[in-house]
């Protein structure tokens, strides 16, 4: 019996189509879970991508390696703390150096402190703000001149459904977030007559080795099952009853850098299984 194959079946077997051929991409907090999965995707599609976190070196050899080997594009950890304006100025040199001006860059690095507002610590404050937002504003301040110049760039803001509503006991990363979703906007506002896109992706929880962990902690804290926790705490709100899986999220990221994204500016795009519907 003979085999018909479509073309669509052909193009599931050749992956995703390598749409970003010849662009540089930065993707910060990308050594693990949701930035790792951007890069992933980015490189999947083409782009040369430069990692930017902290781990061991040789665990980050390692992931540059395999991204470069599975998806043939040059790959580079930059060590640039996010916290340091300077730092993140030289990632964008070197980067242009290594690889070419950026033209995508994705704001993906973010830590995260809970506590009620009157016993939260202000150097939580400001660590938070600085990660999460600021260092947002440094990245696209060092990267837009030459994004502008070409006539050529896509930003992705990697913000949260908390950019969208707030939850108790958050009120750094509330603020920092809802902080982003507006630079996002000003942003594309500013670059949108330069062939520049700038949007926000706003996840609700997405199941990452760091979310696992905090179940099981949560778990194991309140003598509760890990389904309970998970049901009854993480996903109270989240009207899909399941976790946003990493691809998902990075395939997002990757349609707002493609072409077919060119008239998309502006948003604050949820993946969040209906939360912020509410």
């Amino acid at each position: 019996m003979s085999t018909i194959m479509t073309t669509a079946g052909l193009n599931d077997l050749a992956g995703p189509p390598r749409e970003l051929e010849g662009r540089v991409a930065i993707v910060t907090g990308s050594t693990s879970g949701i930035g790792l999965g951007i890069a992933e995707a980015l490189a999947a599609r083409g782009a040369a991508v430069v990692l930017n976190g902290f781990g061991p070196a040789a665990e980050i050899g390692g992931l540059c390696r395999r991204l470069a080997e599975a998806h043939d594009v040059p790959v580079r950890h930059d060590p640039a703390d996010m916290g340091k304006p300077e730092e993140i100025a030289c990632l964008a040199e070197r980067t242009a150096r290594a690889f070419g001006p950026c033209d995508i860059l994705v704001n993906n690095a973010g830590v995260q402190h809970v506590a009620p507002i009157e016993d939260f610590p202000p150097d939580r404050w400001n660590a938070i703000l600085a990660i999460n937002l600021s260092a947002a504003f440094h990245a696209m301040r060092a990267v837009l001149p030459r994004m502008k110049a070409r006539r050529f760039g896509r930003i992705v803001n990697i913000a949260s459904a908390h950019g969208l509503i707030a939850s108790p006991f958050k009120s750094a990363y509330v603020a920092a977030k809802h902080g982003l979703v507006g630079l996002t906007k000003v942003v594309a506002l500013e670059a949108a007559e330069h062939g520049v896109t700038c949007n926000a992706v706003c996840p609700g929880y997405v199941w990452t080795p760091l979310v696992a962990g905090q179940v099981a902690q949560q778990a194991l804290a309140h003598g509760l099952t890990e389904e309970k926790v998970i049901r009854e705490v993480f996903l109270a709100e989240q009207p899909s009853r399941r976790f946003a899986t990493v691809e998902e999220v990075a395939g997002t990221v990757a349609f707002l850098c493609s072409p077919a994204a060119a008239s998309v500016t502006g948003t604050a795009l949820p993946v969040d299984g209906g939360w912020t519907a509410h």
